[in-house]
């Protein structure tokens, strides 16, 4: 498996996306945190408006010196805003936080609203792709039933499904209704929010000289995620990227496939079977 920091994926609204993204979740210096990333050389930011920090998302690609195409930014818009007038009015509020002409990717935040809210969200969103002021649209925490009243209602099926994932909790049911109906599958909480000593990981570590993360990370990309590590450390921003030299034999893909423990390894919200 070729993969680089460069790698990308294609999008079903014909945008690609870098397979390596970087989370500002609880991040409150992500100015410098997304300069830093630049500098590493991830191109894929992934941010919310509830995480109140798209204005420094945004001064960070004005000051890096990079071309607004060469990034890829995504921002959420989560339960409480939900409603098609409020969601028009949410994107264009998004906008002028980042100071953008657009977004690339648009995320509903978590499916907590209702059926009806949800799809009032997303046709929202839906329409103002049409307009340009998104590139692509997609979901966060849906499960397979609230992806199916996307395809019930006959809409377009989102760009992107973000679920956490990790070896803990692997989400197969999800992972493989977005496989066959050609929706990308994001990783939130790739490495734990930090809680690496399983034995395995450990184990699988110490054989490739790498750390937990590198680890848990390359599995992410070996199995067909875009995982969001986040980090405000500088040293740690910098080795989550470095994923490339080496690669994960079958076996210790098995080993850690073999640790799901499906619903009870979430260390999140994981609101994938709202009502």
């Amino acid at each position: 498996m070729s993969l680089s920091i460069t790698s990308t994926i294609r999008l079903s609204s014909g945008h690609h996306i870098p397979l390596l993204g970087f989370g500002v979740y609880q991040n409150y210096d992500s100015k410098t945190s997304v300069l830093e990333a630049f500098k590493v050389g991830y191109r894929h930011v992934d941010s919310a408006q509830a995480y109140r920090n798209e204005a420094h998302v945004g001064a960070a690609v004005h000051e890096s010196g990079l071309k607004r195409s060469d990034v890829f930014i995504t921002t959420k818009i989560i339960s409480k805003y939900h409603g098609y007038e409020s969601t028009l009015k949410g994107v264009d509020e998004s906008l002028e936080r980042f100071g953008f002409d657009y977004i690339d990717m648009f995320l509903i935040h978590d499916p907590y609203s209702g059926t009806e809210r949800r799809l009032d969200t997303y046709r929202a969103l839906l329409d103002t792709k049409s307009t340009g002021k998104i590139r692509s649209v997609g979901v966060s925490n849906y499960g397979v039933k609230h992806l199916e009243e996307i395809r019930r209602a006959g809409l377009e099926m989102p760009a992107i499904n973000q679920i956490e994932l990790h070896p803990l909790c692997q989400q197969k049911p999800i992972v493989q209704y977005c496989r066959d109906n050609s929706i990308v599958i994001q990783a939130y909480s790739p490495i734990l929010r930090g809680q690496m000593d399983h034995e395995v990981f450990k184990s699988v570590a110490t054989k490739y000289k790498r750390d937990p993360a590198q680890i848990l990370l390359r599995w992410s990309l070996q199995k067909g995620f875009v995982p969001l590590p986040k980090s405000a450390t500088a040293a740690r921003i910098y080795s989550n990227a470095q994923l490339y030299d080496f690669e994960l034999e079958e076996e210790d893909m098995t080993r850690l496939d073999a640790l799901d423990r499906g619903k009870d390894g979430a260390i999140t919200w994981n609101p994938v079977d709202a009502d």
